[in-house]
This record gives C-alpha cells, structure tokens and sequence, in this order.
C-alpha cells in the first residue's frame, strides 16, 4: 500500500528531523502527526536520490519532487509556462472570479500550457506556502473581522497621575487585510459602535459583513449557532445595510483574520509605542494613525503588493457605500406600560396609547428622542426629556373621559384608600386632585397604598393623618414617617388649613 502524500512543507520537516536533527523515524513521524510507514518511505526515496539535510541551495520545491517521486513527476517538471500564482491569487478575490474562469484565460494565452487539474495542483501547492490570514479566500468587500486587541497601551491621568490602558480596537478587510485601528478608553458598548463608524468611514464604504469575536459589547449572548445580537449592534448594523455574523465558539478558523490584524497591530504599533507617555486617549490614536499607515503601506512578504494596493483594487471598489447620515447612537430598554398608559424611563414618564396598559414595549433611547414599539411597531414617540418625575403626555393617548376602558379610575382608587381609613382617602383624593390629569398621579397613590402592606394598615392610616396635618401629600413623605416612627409619635399642634383654590383641583364631586 502507497503512502499518503504530504505537503511540501512537511516533507522539508521530515528531511530537517531526520536528517539534520537525526531523530528516528518513529521521533519524526510522531512530530510530523504522520504515519511511521509514510515517514520511513520519504526517508527511502531521500536516500536512494542523494538528498539529505540542508537541503542544496536554490533547490526548488518542483526539483525536489521530480528527484523524491520521479515518475510522478514528470508533468511538473516540464518546460510549460507558469501564471504568476500571486497574481491569481489576487484574482481570486474578486466577485465572480473562479480558478476555472483564470484556467480558461490561462489556456487562451499559453494553448500548450497545464491541463485544469493540473493548473489546479499547482496553484494549492504554492497556496500552501502562504500564512493561514492570506490563505483564506474572501471576496472582495464581503467581510469585515472585528475584535479588541489584547494588550492595550498605558495612559496617564493628567490630574491624578493614576494609570490606566487604553483599549485598541482593531478592524480587517478579509480580501485586502487592509487595517484600522483605535484607541479607546474601555470596551463598553458606546466605544464598540463608535469603533464600527470610525472604521467604515475609514475605509470609505461598509463590508456586507461583520464577523465579530464573542465580545459582550457585541453579542449579547455567545452561542454556537444562534449568538444573541445586541440590540444597539443590531440597530447600527441595519442603518449601515449590513449583517452581523459573529464568529462560532471554539472555531479559530472564524477568527484567523483578525487575530493575524491583532498581532500586527501589537507588533508594529503597541509594541513601538512602548516607550511614550501619553497623556490623553487623542494623544495614542494620532500616533496610531502615523503607524497604521506605515503598516498598511508595508508589502507583503510572499505577496508583491501592500494592504493599501490591495484595498484600491480588491475591496474598496465593492464596498456599500455609506449611508447619508452618521449613525446615531441609541440604547434599546425594554418597560412595561403603567395603568396610567406611562412607562418610565431615566426617571421621566411618558405616554403610549392607553390600549396597552399592562403591556411590555421595547423603547429605543438617543440623546435627544425617545422612540416606543410595541411588537415592532413605532407607536409613540417624544422628545427626550431629563426631568426627573415629570410627565411627557400627548393628548391622544389618553382614554375618552368617563369610560372605564383599564382596570384603573380615580374613583376606584379613592374606595380602595377608604378601606385603610379616612385620611388614606385623603390623601390619595388631594394627590389625584393635585394633577393636570388624575392619572398621572396613579403611581404615587399605589405606591402609598402599598405601604400598608410593609407596615400593616392601621399605622398607614396613622401616617397618613400626620400628613394630613402637615400637608405632606406625596409618597416620600408618607414612607419617611413611616420609616421613622413617626405615625406613633403624638400628633403636632393642629393648623388651620386653608382650602387651595385652583383651577385644576376638581373638588371630591368630581370623581363621584
């Protein structure tokens, strides 16, 4: 039975072992993760054709087949042209190209060249002699890899002299491996997306698509094979008509792109800024950016062409290109609508159609607009507000008046508050009576309500007569007598209490 065949590169390492560092065979193929028979039949023919170890110089690798496998070899070491494979390998990259497609241009310029598989067996082998990052074969502006770097860059605080890391965010074209990089002060989810718009508008376009590690910024829940996408991610990856596929766990080959981009990067930039001091997080990315263009302008070692080369030709052209407008960074939360057709946010209270009382709805947050959906649709939306426990209403959200249409009215809240006692009902009549709309105030009497069930109703109702008596009408108020004993404290000297005229109060007949 024939041995297997092995790489060039493994037949070299068999050579080398055996050879050069005089292991025994079984050393060698234990080394190899080869078979001790294939071993022993390399190591046959190297000695019955004269070859030992090093190797002659300028031997080529065609050379060395032709005097391992002489019959086998005869095809290879004919005098037919050769494409330039670097070349091709380029060629490869682009949309719609195939190894067939470049075999049949071959043909058409050299008629007496290889036959397909040949041209085929050819290629694979002087492929194989490239790093695993070059190897791999993208097409042109389809992915994007993303990840932070490891090892960060240290920072000084101007004010505190406390040192901190900044973190390197790192971004890869797959076809051209074009680079970028950033500094950026954590690993948050505000500096990920930010990364992300950098990135693109540093490359001037938006890959179909973005393979991100498992980062939690990203992905919010790792998974084999349906990783949960943050909801921010998301959102920005559809304003840039873009798709997020993150990398499967335990799968390095998902992540070779960008872990060969991450090592460059702590090669050529962190490590040769291992001597500044830097001050500010503005300080690092100017000096990043001087380097990431010298990193980008470097050739390749076994590719006659730059990142920079590559991106012009390759990926650059078949980019998307940007959107008109920036993204803006929004927070997606999910609330649960109140019986007073509010949901909180940031302390402040807003609206939704009172249809959906009791109901849980998503709210996506920016800086200057609040957006609410219910089962994907946009059902309200507001201007954001940061005023603590105020209310944003529009009108239309309302219930028509005097219709039961929620579990909840002013006057059903006033009847349960008489059951604790008559100055419960007070207060919690004055509260209602107190807003623009009684619904608004529906929180704090559940709130104060629910106070009698931490401390039992008859001191509730206690707590409530101090406020009463003190004109204490809120819900802090009432806890904290609560919460100081104060209900079983002798009562303050009465005062006369003045009816409060206002338009807005509508007197106890009003909810009758």
């Amino acid at each position: 039975m024939a041995a297997e065949r092995v790489s060039m590169r493994k037949t070299k390492e068999i050579l080398r072992l055996h050879f050069g560092m005089g292991l025994r065979k079984r050393q060698t193929a234990r080394s190899c993760n080869l078979s001790h028979s294939t071993v022993c039949d390399y190591v046959r023919r190297a000695e019955a054709a004269g070859i030992g170890w090093p190797l002659p110089e300028g031997l080529e690798e065609a050379t060395l087949e032709a005097k391992l496998f002489p019959g086998k070899a005869t095809s290879i070491l004919s005098e037919k042209p050769l494409p330039l494979w670097a070349d091709m390998h380029t060629e490869l990259r682009k949309k719609g190209v195939t190894l067939q497609l470049l075999w049949i241009e071959y043909k058409q310029q050299y008629p007496e060249g290889y036959q397909y598989s040949q041209f085929c067996e050819l290629y694979r082998r002087w492929e194989l002699t490239l790093d695993l990052s070059l190897r791999q074969e993208y097409r042109a502006g389809e992915k994007m890899f993303v990840d932070f770097a490891g090892k960060g860059i240290e920072v000084i605080d101007p004010l505190t002299g406390e040192i901190k890391e900044a973190e390197i965010f790192v971004a890869v074209l797959g076809a051209s491996n074009y680079t970028y990089a950033e500094a950026f002060e954590s690993q948050d989810i505000p500096s990920w997306i930010t990364a992300h718009i950098h990135a693109f508008e540093y490359y001037g376009g938006v890959a179909s698509i973005i393979i991100p590690d498992n980062l939690k910024a990203g992905v919010s829940k790792a998974c084999r094979y349906e990783p949960d996408i943050s909801p921010t991610y998301q959102d920005m990856a559809e304003h840039y008509g873009t798709a997020v596929i993150p990398a499967r766990v335990r799968k390095p080959q998902d992540k070779a792109k960008v872990e060969a981009g991450v090592l460059l990067v702590t090669r050529w930039i962190t490590a040769a800024l291992r001597h500044h001091t830097f001050f500010s997080i503005l300080e690092i990315n100017e000096k990043i950016r001087e380097l990431l263009e010298r990193l980008n302008m470097r050739k390749f070692r076994k590719l006659n062409s730059t990142r920079r080369e590559l991106f012009e030709t390759l990926d650059k052209p078949s980019l998307r290109p940007l959107p008109e407008t920036r993204y803006q960074y929004a927070e997606w939360k999910k609330a649960r609508v109140h019986i007073d057709y509010h949901i909180e946010v940031g302390g402040h209270f807003y609206s939704v159609p009172y249809q959906l009382v009791k109901k849980q709805v998503e709210v996506r947050l920016t800086a200057q607009m609040v957006e609410v959906l219910y089962k994907g649709n946009r059902i309200a939306t507001h201007q954001r507000s940061y005023a603590q426990g105020r209310f944003t209403t529009i009108p239309e959200h309302r219930p028509e008046k005097h219709k039961k249409y929620y579990e909840w009215t002013p006057s059903r809240m006033i009847q349960w508050a008489e059951k604790t006692g008559s100055d419960t009902a007070t207060v919690v009549e004055t509260i209602l009576s107190g807003r623009t709309h009684p619904e608004q105030g529906y929180r704090t009497c559940l709130g104060i309500i629910s106070l009698g069930r931490k401390y039992t109703p008859e001191r509730l109702e206690a707590a409530c007569k101090r406020a009463v008596a003190i004109q204490a009408y809120s819900y802090k108020s009432i806890k904290s007598i609560l919460h100081n004993g104060l209900d079983r404290q002798p009562m303050p000297e009465a005062k006369e209490v003045k009816p409060i005229e206002h338009d807005n109060i509508r007197g106890q007949g009003y909810f009758g």
